[in-house]
């Protein structure tokens, strides 16, 4: 695959209302939601990839839903934050934020070849310099260092993946440098919106740092095209092995047949479904989020339905940094001395049985 084409795909990024007019027949909550956009809050970007996917004239299109900016991003509802998860205040170096005892998330950039209109850093996607420079990490490695408690770093952004390639190994070189870093995560959406970023010198370049995981971000089988899949063949024949993280979306996936064909389709592209993840309250996108219910009634449905393989643990991500939930339909009925009923997957009711407690 041509290295340039991914260039060519983000020097050519839809940008402004007029751009998106050309390919999209825009509804009105689209075309105010755009016009936002070009003035404040989070940006529009679209790699034409990515906007290749979408139904030019259906605005309920999952595609559209994901990326094209809607009016109802102005509105704040009940819960909306800021920073729903806490970073800022978890911040322990400049770009280094630590919320749990043994690792923490490096961010590299605020750039992305799509702003995804759920984004968890609208705070800051697009809104600095792109990459930050290693003179600019510094603090952070330097953090690291002193801290060996933290065995992992998630590199994460924006996406990484948009920066140069040596640009990304000089930083991945660096963090391996730091000797109690056991496991190096790289967080990415490129395999979906702009796979011809997967190039085989790019796995060539990474494959030295491994152990390096790769968490992706797939949300519908739509985005299952020949090009993802291509890029994701790469990446685990280049010895990668790829999680995906799918954020849980109204009117986009919402819909136990949607995420069936979604995580049957990963497991076929030897992707791992590793987290169904409930919206992060983020102000302005309270019509793209779901009850919370919703996702345990999914979670119920696929229970069974899928293989272990396919099937994601539901995770909230509590406001505030408080540390992720794993959530799922009740499945203990009631609870007495030695003995637990438990409920399957088809309402079946049957007892667990404790072991007698050894005395001897």
């Amino acid at each position: 695959m041509n290295g340039s084409h991914w260039h060519a795909q983000l020097r050519d990024t839809v940008r402004t209302v007029d751009q998106l007019a050309r390919v999209l027949t825009l509804s009105p909550r689209e075309l105010d939601g755009a016009r936002r956009a070009e003035a404040q809050g989070l940006p529009l970007r679209i790699t034409p990839y990515y906007l290749s996917l979408c139904d030019p004239l259906d605005p309920s299109c999952p595609i559209r839903r994901q990326c094209v900016p809607d009016a109802r991003e102005a509105e704040d509802v009940p819960g909306d934050l800021v920073d729903p998860l806490g970073e800022v205040v978890h911040e322990v170096a400049p770009h280094l934020i630590r919320r749990y005892p043994d690792r923490a998330l490096l961010v590299a950039t605020d750039r992305c070849a799509v702003y995804c209109r759920f984004c968890t850093r609208s705070r800051l996607v697009g809104d600095g310099g792109g990459a930050v420079s290693l003179d600019a990490l510094g603090p952070a490695l330097t953090y690291l260092e002193g801290h060996p408690e933290v065995r992992e770093v998630i590199v994460s952004g924006g996406d990484p993946l948009v920066m140069s390639t040596p640009r990304l190994v000089a930083l991945l070189g660096a963090l391996r440098r730091v000797p109690s870093i056991e496991l190096l995560r790289l967080a990415t959406r490129a395999p979906v919106t702009l796979p011809m970023r997967i190039t085989q010198e790019l796995v060539k370049a990474l494959r030295p740092f491994h152990p390096l995981w790769v968490m992706t971000h797939f949300n519908h089988p739509k985005e299952l095209t020949v090009e993802s899949l291509g890029a994701l063949a790469r990446l685990v024949d280049g010895g990668f092995p790829v999680m995906n993280q799918t954020v849980l979306l109204r009117g986009v996936n919402d819909d136990v047949a949607v995420l069936d064909t979604l995580f049957r389709g990963l497991v076929r592209a030897r992707v791992r479904p590793y987290y169904l993840l409930q919206a992060d309250p983020v102000r302005g996108t309270g019509h793209l989020r779901t009850p919370l219910a919703r996702g345990v009634e999914i979670m119920g449905a696929l229970q069974g339905r899928l293989t272990g393989i396919a099937l994601p643990k539901f995770i909230c991500d509590t406001p505030g940094g408080l540390g992720k939930v794993p959530l799922g339909p009740e499945v203990i009925v009631r609870k007495g001395p030695g003995v637990t009923r438990l409920r399957t997957f088809r309402g079946d009711e049957v007892d667990a049985i404790d072991p007698p407690d050894d005395t001897r």
